[in-house]
């Protein structure tokens, strides 16, 4: 862990999914806007949510396959991770967990000293379309980690090297009333094993140890890993018991009035169950991971 550092801030989950437009839908039918349709110069495309905390979901699409397998060759880890993922467990589902980077090349560099390096620093620019509609570019830089006994979960650092400044108050306007992710939540048969790989991505030293996961306090946000019987209580959800390594299984979404989710959901005819303070939805087309949703003032 670097000197004098800091807890690390979530940034954005990338979300694989079979289809942007089915994706589109789904997450309409779960009162969100959504922002344009992107593409990325490797082959890749998404259809961003965005929050007020900064945070956003990368509900993320195959454009052009020739060119996502022609980049994963060259070494492209974004795309080589992203194949890997919907080789394994399917074309829908929660690959990456990211955090935000003021310096992708020092996090690289600092990786590649801890062991966890997940391959060389991406560097690219594709074209921005703010709700304006006046089109720019924006450029970025990826710096991968690895728990190589995780092959399912990603995780990396991304620095936002040039982007337009824009009004994006019409794309946080979300009819659930959503306004910040407040948690993501991996599952792990035994979640201490992976402490010490998730305390050095984080920068977070202090988790909280209990029967069932640790858990990392984030600025705004936190990072758990749970035991199945601990995603069973909390979520309702069944989780493998024998298979090891680290999922990325749930994501918890902040929200003034659950009442108010509750009614747009069952109008648009969405499955939700509700244990204490957490309304979750099932993965369904479209929305490869569980997500829930949890009542802030």
């Amino acid at each position: 862990m670097t000197k004098h550092a800091s807890p690390r801030i979530l940034d954005h989950l990338v979300l694989p999914v079979a289809n942007i437009d089915v994706a589109r839908k789904r997450y309409g039918q779960l009162g969100f806007t959504i922002g344009a349709d992107a593409k990325h110069p490797f082959g890749t495309e998404n259809c961003c949510i965005f929050f007020e905390d900064g945070t956003f979901l990368e509900p993320l699409g195959i454009a052009h396959r020739e060119t996502c397998e022609s980049a994963a060759l060259k070494g492209n880890s974004f795309v080589a991770s992203d194949q890997a993922y919907r080789f394994r467990r399917g074309e829908e589902g929660f690959s990456n967990l990211v955090i935000k980077s003021n310096d992708a090349v020092a996090d690289a560099k600092f990786y590649r000293k801890r062991a966890i390096s997940g391959g060389r620093l991406l560097r690219f620019t594709r074209k921005f379309t703010p709700p304006s509609g006046k089109s720019d570019k924006a450029s970025f830089a990826i710096a991968y980690a690895e728990e190589s006994r995780s092959p399912d979960a990603g995780f990396f650092a991304c620095e936002v090297v040039y982007a337009p400044k824009v009004d994006r108050s019409a794309l946080y306007a979300h009819d659930n009333g959503t306004t910040r992710l407040l948690e993501v939540v991996m599952s792990e048969p035994n979640p201490s094993d992976f402490q010490y790989f998730l305390q050095e991505f984080l920068q977070q030293r202090e988790m909280d140890n209990n029967s069932f996961g640790i858990e990392f306090a984030l600025p705004g946000s936190s990072v758990s890993v749970l035991s199945p019987d601990g995603m069973k209580a909390f979520y309702g959800l069944d989780t493998p018991k024998e298979e090891r390594g680290l999922r990325h299984s749930l994501f918890v979404l902040g929200v003034p009035d659950l009442n108010k989710v509750k009614n747009i959901l069952s109008k648009t005819d969405v499955v939700f169950t509700e244990i204490g303070p957490n309304l979750i939805v099932p993965p369904a087309a479209g929305q490869g991971a569980a997500l829930a949703f949890r009542e802030t003032k």
